[in-house]
């Protein structure tokens, strides 16, 4: 199988580190720009990684994929997961609100924000093959593989042409 390149420039190699650099920092930008770019005025909301753009660590095993989402702030009310085909859909959404006031002053601050994560899991779970935990703003999945997708995993010859 051939892999495709961008015209005139050199296909990626294993000696150069440029690729897969910039190919990180692509997917990162892009991230950035559909969480929306943080102005100095919600700096407070980075705690979701990129504003409102939670971390998350995918971990797959041998018989089920281990997902965690770090949302710190987010209610448990106020979270959603659901799974679509072979698709896990995380949504959330976060408000607060920060009152100060003192004599001749009164400051009111109010953060609002939602995210929505969509994570490809490659094979249809089981209706009651699914855990989830929520505690300390990390929400915890363990999802378990289907009989098909543990013995699907076959591995494949490559040779040098």
């Amino acid at each position: 199988m051939s892999r495709q390149s961008l015209p005139g420039l050199p296909p990626e190699s294993d000696t150069s580190p440029f690729f897969p650099s910039f190919q990180r920092e692509i997917n990162r930008l892009i991230d950035q720009f559909r969480a929306g770019f943080p102005g100095p005025e919600t700096a407070d909301s980075m705690a979701f990684g990129t504003a409102m753009f939670p971390a998350i660590d995918v971990v797959e095993r041998e018989d089920a994929v281990e997902i965690s989402a770090e949302v710190p702030g987010v209610r448990e009310e106020d979270l959603d997961a659901f799974i679509s085909g072979d698709v896990l859909t995380l949504k959330g959404k976060k408000s607060s609100e920060h009152k100060d006031e003192k004599e001749g002053y009164h400051r009111i601050e109010r953060q609002y924000g939602s995210f929505r994560r969509q994570i490809p899991l490659g094979f249809h779970p089981d209706d009651e093959a699914v855990e989830a935990s929520f505690s300390d703003g990390v929400l915890k999945l363990r999802i378990a593989k289907p009989a098909a997708a543990k013995s699907g995993i076959r591995k494949i010859d490559i040779s040098k042409s």
